[in-house]
């Protein structure tokens, strides 16, 4: 059996927090311990959705950026929206999801700024789907319980 990474980052933020935290005389290195085990908890849980947040989101910003066309972008604005659009996730290490994100995120910034003051049908319905997504990206990164 190989363990891999969140089960050992796991197990080592349960050590941390259950065995060597209670017995540590000075309530100033109980409460260091049990903090980092907490962190390593964090750790563990992003370490292991990292991939698929990234995945998710990046799939989900270039469905919004793909309705662009229907609101009228200047030029350079609409073709990096659409080459952004037309990407695809092929390498899934990490850094190159995350630099994907980065572009597509900076792009969808960009794109709000541009949509939230027309009044237009379309533009509406870009905003509702940016702030739909913007809430659903906050609720993937959000932690569950940690408790040990």
């Amino acid at each position: 059996m190989t363990p891999d990474t969140r089960s050992i980052v796991t197990d080592l933020a349960a050590r941390m927090g259950m065995q060597f935290a209670p017995d540590l005389k000075s309530p100033y290195l109980a409460g260091s311990a049990g903090l980092t085990a907490a962190v390593l908890m964090m750790v563990a849980q992003e370490g292991d959705r990292t991939a698929h947040r990234l995945v998710e989101e990046n799939r989900a910003i270039r469905a919004i950026l793909k309705q662009a066309p229907d609101v009228a972008a200047p030029a350079d604005l609409a073709a990096r929206l659409k080459t952004l659009a037309a990407g695809e996730d092929a390498d899934l290490h990490i850094s190159a999801l995350q630099a994907a994100n980065n572009a597509l995120r900076d792009a969808l910034t960009g794109l709000h700024a541009h949509v939230e003051g027309q009044t237009s049908a379309a533009a509406k319905s870009l905003e509702a789907a940016i702030w739909s997504e913007l809430a659903a990206s906050t609720g993937r990164r959000a932690f569950s319980n940690m408790g040990f």
